[in-house]
């Protein structure tokens, strides 16, 4: 039985009649990029959310670069950020001409290890920059205990965090700012790129969206008041957006329940570390498993060997940020983030999306168990 790493298809045509209702809306009004569609899908997640400001953008990495820039970060500042993450979180602050300055992870969450970052802080410093990844919301209460002691910024990475909250605040609002992605694969995923900035702070939002207009004001056009960019989210992805969104609930508890299908079936395989929920006092309200992530020391064999049965699977991260060749000027060498560099030789995504089955599931883990018994 072969099973997709991800696969929407099954819910895609289950929601179309929905979809297409809403396309044929756009289709007669006749505005493609930050149109009505745009405009009510901010609406709506202003509300879902709770945010004072919901800025609608091309993708998740333009997120980060206009949120980083309408918060002022720029050339000669320090913004910190976690080693273990996906690459738009550390290009981002380069493409503002900031300087990320690398934090190892806690190994049993992959956030950020929010005891290590003061030693971190410089002059330099203008920000904090958490990753809330995979399943966890970085500890929030202790960094922003530390960016108030030093008049820092918190700019989060909340790019995959739709729908966790904190002490009753959603991720991306517990600091200053934060970004959502909505890529396909996403909890809430569009059909195409697409993302959103959101914050509480008027003068943030007033510049992002600015920014993301080459810098004009709305409804003012050809009148720059900063050199922005061209990052409109279009219309076709909001509409398809905003018929997931009433859908997301649903399909956060399934993936919620294929997650303790998964930890069932994995807990008597002494090989396998199966993800950790920390329970801590601000941990986020709810989990959101929008990877199911697994450790295992024999992690490159078994990713081959699930393959070659047809099991899509998904390395995170293999290549830590400090060690990538494009900031090697910053001179990190191996063994500075044990933590991290531990998680990329042993971590591996598994198959987990609404439309997995549990027979999918059954059959990813017998051929985990199957490579380990055979002594692989």
């Amino acid at each position: 039985m072969s099973v997709a790493f991800f696969s929407g298809a099954e819910s895609f045509k289950q929601q179309w009649p929905l979809i297409s209702d809403k396309l044929d809306e756009i289709l007669d009004e006749g505005r493609f990029t930050n149109g009505p569609a745009v405009q009510e899908l901010e609406r709506t997640l202003e509300v879902f959310t709770g945010a004072k400001h919901c800025v609608a953008v091309g993708n998740a990495t333009d997120a980060l670069i206009i949120m980083l820039r309408a918060a002022g970060i720029g050339t000669g500042d320090e913004v910190i950020v976690p080693c273990y993450s996906f690459f738009a979180s550390a290009s981002s602050i380069a493409h503002v001409g900031a300087t990320p300055v690398f934090c190892d992870i806690n190994p049993a969450t992959y956030m950020i290890d929010a005891e290590q970052i003061e030693q971190l802080i410089t002059s330099r410093t203008k920000a904090i920059m958490p990753v809330h990844l995979f399943t966890h919301m970085a500890d929030m209460k202790r960094i922003n205990q530390i960016a108030r002691k030093h008049n820092l910024l918190v700019l989060e990475d909340s790019a995959e965090a739709i729908s966790m909250f904190h002490e009753g605040r959603h991720a991306g609002l517990i600091g200053d700012a934060g970004v959502i992605s909505f890529f396909p694969t996403k909890t809430l995923g569009a059909i195409g790129d697409a993302g959103l900035i959101l914050t509480n702070d008027d003068s943030i939002a007033l510049e992002a969206k600015r920014l993301r207009i080459h810098g004009q004001d709305e409804g003012v056009p050809y009148i720059h008041q900063s050199v922005g960019y061209n990052s409109r989210m279009d219309d076709i992805q909001a509409a398809v957006l905003l018929v997931r969104l009433q859908f997301l609930q649903r399909e956060i508890a399934r993936r919620a329940h294929l997650a303790t299908c998964y930890n069932s079936m994995l807990a008597d395989i002494p090989q396998v570390s199966t993800p950790i929920i920390e329970r801590r006092s601000n941990q986020a309200e709810n989990a959101v498993y929008y990877v199911y992530l697994i450790e295992t020391e024999e992690r490159d064999g078994l990713v081959a060997h699930l393959n070659s049965q047809g099991i899509g699977t998904e390395v995170y991260y293999p290549h830590p940020l400090h060690l990538q060749p494009c900031f090697s000027h910053l001179n990190y060498q191996q063994g500075d983030m044990p933590a991290a560099e531990r998680a990329a030789q042993r971590a591996v995504g598994l198959p987990l999306y609404p439309d997995l089955t549990e027979e999918q599931v059954s059959e990813v883990c017998g051929q985990i168990r199957h490579f380990f018994e055979r002594g692989v």
